[in-house]
């Protein structure tokens, strides 16, 4: 499908340089941006400033340079954005969907050992929802959206909105469609209840700031790795409770280690070794099902032949 209006864009968080993982996030996002035509932006997202080093978005950036990938427009660093979040977060709480919590991390363990929750390795635990009702006199440590509440009074919600959803909401669980992964399904509540909007340090949560960016700027696709599918159902709803467009989504494949885990900087991803771009380039190109291309091929003409190979395997015409 072709959409002359495609806005795309690629959001690394700075906290170490780009290794293999990234960079097929990064090709796969700038190739169908290029293969619908579109802008291909690049967003810093440094909403958390202690784990991000000095310098490492200049890295990342200069890595990018050397793959070809260049984005369209200036870069925007999240950590320069507050003042939108904030007015995000007094929307909702205008609206009595977001509520203080005075939960610490201890507290929510705590509550839900007693509801009989074992925690599961790599399981996101839901929020138990103690501070629903109240915070029964404990101080308000943090923001939480009220996505229990407003799932509960779906049909309701979606009565009195003009906003047209690209996803259904039956019985709890919220179904979309992924454009390579197919149909997603996802029960919101049970994986994540109701979500930190701020935290108890005052910074603005991923899940806020990237729906508040990703409107502002206007994105219409997004594409990102498989890993980050699970979060998708959270941003769709809070989406439409800001009244926000809602962008096609598309989970791209990951590279993972030789025991199955997902390579990542929290398991000693190394950086990027560009001493030669293609032979880089060409091993995102594999994970994504491209052709690796001779090493005298130029990076610029690598590029332009993953385009063309994009526009095939996922159907986007040509005008």
């Amino acid at each position: 499908m072709t959409c002359s209006t495609y806005r795309g864009r690629f959001a690394p968080s700075p906290t170490g340089p780009l290794h293999a993982g990234s960079l097929v996030a990064a090709l796969a996002s700038w190739l169908d941006a290029r293969a619908h035509h579109g802008t291909w932006l690049v967003r810093i997202e440094d909403i958390d400033p202690p784990r991000c080093p000095s310098g490492a978005d200049q890295l990342i950036l200069a890595q990018l340079a050397q793959c070809g990938l260049h984005p369209d427009e200036p870069v925007v660093w999240q950590s320069q954005r507050h003042s939108y979040y904030a007015q995000a977060l007094q929307q909702l709480q205008a609206q009595q969907l977001a509520y203080p919590c005075g939960c610490t991390r201890k507290d929510i363990e705590a509550a839900l050992q007693a509801m009989g929750q074992v925690h599961a390795r790599h399981i996101e635990r839901p929020y138990p929802g103690t501070c629903r009702g109240g915070l029964h006199g404990k101080p308000a440590r943090s923001w939480r959206f009220a996505l229990e509440k407003y799932v509960s009074n779906w049909p309701q919600t979606l009565a009195t909105q003009a906003q047209a959803a690209p996803f259904s909401l039956e019985k709890g669980i919220l179904t979309w469609e992924d454009r390579r992964l197919g149909p997603q399904h996802q029960a919101p509540t049970l994986v994540a209840g109701d979500f930190v909007l701020q935290r108890a340090d005052g910074l603005y949560a991923y899940q806020l700031a990237v729906v508040v960016d990703d409107a502002l700027q206007g994105i219409t696709h997004i594409v990102r790795g498989e890993d980050l599918t699970v979060n998708t159902a959270r941003q769709l709803l809070l989406q439409h409770a800001l009244g926000l467009a809602h962008p096609a989504y598309m989970h791209t494949p990951l590279v993972l280690m030789p025991d199955g885990e997902k390579l990542s900087k929290q398991h000693g991803a190394p950086a990027l070794d560009l001493s030669h771009p293609l032979q880089t380039l060409n091993t995102a190109a594999r994970i994504l099902h491209l052709t690796t291309l001779s090493p005298e091929t130029t990076v610029s003409d690598a590029l332009s032949q993953w385009v063309k190979q994009w526009q095939a395997t996922y159907n986007v015409r040509r005008d």
